[in-house]
């Protein structure tokens, strides 16, 4: 099997990402199976050039002679190699307005790119991701944020602590009061936050439960299910696929669940047909209680399923209010506001741990189709070819002519 010779690439985003597509150890394994790869010098990684360059692997700053380009967030265009193989999360193939000129710089430059979101098995499911790792530090910190709220206990931030054994470590030790979570999602986030609520000490219960109250002195939460949180005017069992497909026939069921929750953990996929959980005017009633949301899924209102969403907030700045009466932005913590954690690169806060998962499944189930001659899986996630469109992406067309 013949590979391409790679090049780990610096961030060059601002603020750079601290996560890398594959660690210290698993760059040099991939050398020792004869693998051409090399690491671009960058002082914004978790893993320092240091620990790359003690295990022997070439750190090299000019990387145009590589055939294969590796990195994690969008490339800035000034830093764009023409001609070039990439792999990274561009976010333009849902026409996204922001970074419209990126998607004409990838045409423009003759780049061939493969986006991580877009890696998919013949039935259409994804290969690799970080949403485990967004789950988790969502759940952390909309804990965290109902902690610096309310004052009733301590807790690290997660960009604190060296790695998730040391957040476990700490969660052992945690005392909380009750509290009361709903989280929404099953999927990869979902699994993600359920895993952190969980070690932090949280108990589980049903939805039923939940909503009858039931373990009223502790700190509980309960996941939904799609079934749980919308429902068909016409009554009736939902399915789920038929959700996924029609969710503009469907209505939100989430008011119960507004009514008794202190904190909302929202970790699904939202397509912009689905109803939103609660609107506007909804969290301005008396009976809207939860007073702490953290939106993984970070949808920006208005388009969002959740509309308090005003913006994406930041690793540094993870928290902001928002005034249901106004609609508008406010200082946090406020008593009359419902605080917002919104942040949208969150597993940059376990870089170590999320890099190294990632890095796994990439070594398993992505590189080997780079030795090909022809691969379906990286066909699904080629957004350009050789600066045209690629096969699955010829929807873009408009949007990429701006």
């Amino acid at each position: 099997m013949k590979y391409p010779t790679i090049a780990v690439i610096r961030e060059g985003k601002v603020p750079p990402d601290a996560r890398v597509p594959l660690t210290p150890t698993q760059v040099a394994g991939l050398r020792k199976q004869g693998i051409d790869i090399v690491v671009q010098p960058s002082p914004g990684r978790t893993f320092k050039d240091e620990e790359y360059a003690e295990l022997g692997i070439p750190m090299v700053e000019d990387i145009s002679d590589r055939e294969l380009l590796l990195g994690i967030k969008e490339v800035p265009i000034s830093q764009l190699i023409p001609n070039k193989k990439y792999c990274f999360f561009a976010h333009v193939a849902k026409e996204q307005p922001y970074n419209q000129p990126l998607m004409r710089a990838l045409l423009d430059k003759g780049i061939t790119h493969m986006d991580y979101e877009y890696f998919t098995d013949e039935k259409g499911k994804r290969l690799i991701a970080f949403g485990y790792w967004a789950g988790m530090v969502g759940a952390h910190n909309t804990v965290w944020t109902y902690a610096q709220r309310t004052g009733a206990f301590q807790l690290p931030r997660l960009k604190d602590l060296y790695d998730y054994a040391a957040a476990k470590e700490v969660y052992a030790k945690l005392t909380l009061p009750p509290i009361r979570i709903v989280l929404t999602g099953t999927g990869r986030v979902g699994q993600g936050a359920a895993q952190v609520l969980e070690d932090m000490g949280f108990t589980k219960i049903s939805p039923a439960a939940y909503l009858n109250g039931e373990k009223k002195d502790e700190a509980v939460f309960t996941q939904l299910h799609v079934r749980d949180y919308a429902k068909h005017p016409k009554g009736g069992p939902i399915d789920k696929q038929h959700f996924y497909q029609h969710g503009e026939e469907y209505q939100s069921n989430f008011a119960p669940y507004a009514k008794v929750s202190d904190l909302f953990i929202n970790g699904i996929f939202w397509d912009g047909k689905a109803p939103a959980f609660f609107t506007r005017e909804e969290m301005t009633t008396d009976d809207f209680r939860i007073r702490v949301i953290g939106d993984v899924t970070c949808d920006i209102a208005p388009a969002a399923s959740v509309p308090s969403t005003l913006r994406a907030s930041t690793i540094a700045d993870p928290v902001f209010g928002y005034d249901p009466l106004t609609g508008k932005e406010t200082e946090a913590y406020r008593t009359d506001g419902i605080d917002i954690m919104s942040i949208d690169n969150l597993p940059s806060e376990l870089p170590r741990d999320a890099s190294e998962a990632f890095g796994k499944v990439f070594i398993e189930k992505i590189l080997p189709e780079y030795a090909r001659e022809k691969s379906g899986i990286l066909e699904r996630a080629s957004v350009t070819v050789d600066g045209k469109l690629g096969p699955h992406f010829g929807y873009l067309e408009e949007y990429a002519k701006g």
